[in-house]
């Protein structure tokens, strides 16, 4: 469920040669011949929503031979693709993509508006002015679209557009008004957490070793107020055991 806005890292044994790295040939008098010329196109799929979608993606586009490495943000649902002109083009890489019969590509264009919306559980958002101050905070910033928050549950929903900023960008403007949001969701099948650490905690390691957790969605802390907030599955862990594998791992 958790949403990512930025490229998706898959697996080196997976992962195409990087780009631009064509293969060295010689030519019969052994002398190193140039390297091939990578060009690339961006495509909209509309249909790729998580990271399964895009593995499925990056599947079929490494079928052609001519396709050097592959790059994909899941926000704006696009996928760039460099490739050696030589061995393939665009409308080779649009007809692996037309043989899934689902991953179907569209045109891509900078100018675009690429809506998305999605909730921030924002526990230390106590109250009125606190929601004014995050609003007033967000409201001017490229590509924000609209703001509704919602003290009774203690959540933000946001509308922005993808072309012009992403969940990251968002999210470090939150943090640097003294909250701490992380993934919202309606079900009753996740939780929120919120703890008090030491400021010497309140570190991008903690959120990196409290998401390694099986149970949790998303991670997020504070500096300044030396706070954690954690959404996690509470079908799979109660509370008390979620502070148990936290304290546990430091």
């Amino acid at each position: 469920m958790s949403a990512v806005a930025a490229a998706i890292m898959l697996p080196a044994a997976m992962t195409a040669a990087p780009m631009g790295s064509a293969a060295e040939s010689v030519t019969e008098s052994g002398a190193p011949a140039s390297a091939s010329k990578i060009d690339t196109v961006t495509v909209r799929v509309k249909a790729m929503r998580c990271d399964d979608c895009a593995h499925k993606v990056y599947v079929a586009l490494t079928k052609d031979p001519g396709v050097d490495d592959v790059d994909f943000n899941l926000e704006r649902r696009t996928v760039t693709v460099a490739y050696d002109p030589a061995l393939t083009c665009p409308d080779s890489i649009n007809a692996h993509l037309l043989a899934t019969k689902r991953f179907r590509p569209t045109p891509y264009s900078k100018d675009e508006v690429i809506k998305r919306g999605y909730g921030q559980r924002i526990a230390d958002m106590y109250c009125q002015k606190c929601a004014n101050r995050i609003v007033a905070g967000l409201q001017d910033k490229p590509g924000i679209d609209s703001l509704a928050p919602r003290l009774d549950k203690g959540y933000l929903f946001i509308r922005y557009d993808a072309n012009r900023t992403c969940r990251d960008s968002i999210r470090k403007v939150i943090n640097g008004m003294g909250y701490t949001p992380v993934n919202y969701y309606s079900s009753d099948k996740v939780a929120y957490a919120y703890y008090l650490i030491p400021e010497a905690a309140a570190t991008q390691e903690t959120i990196d070793k409290i998401k390694e957790m099986r149970p949790v969605d998303d991670a997020n802390v504070n500096p300044r107020r030396k706070t954690l907030a954690v959404t996690y599955f509470c079908e799979e862990i109660s509370a008390d055991k979620l502070l148990e594998a936290i304290k546990a791992k430091g």
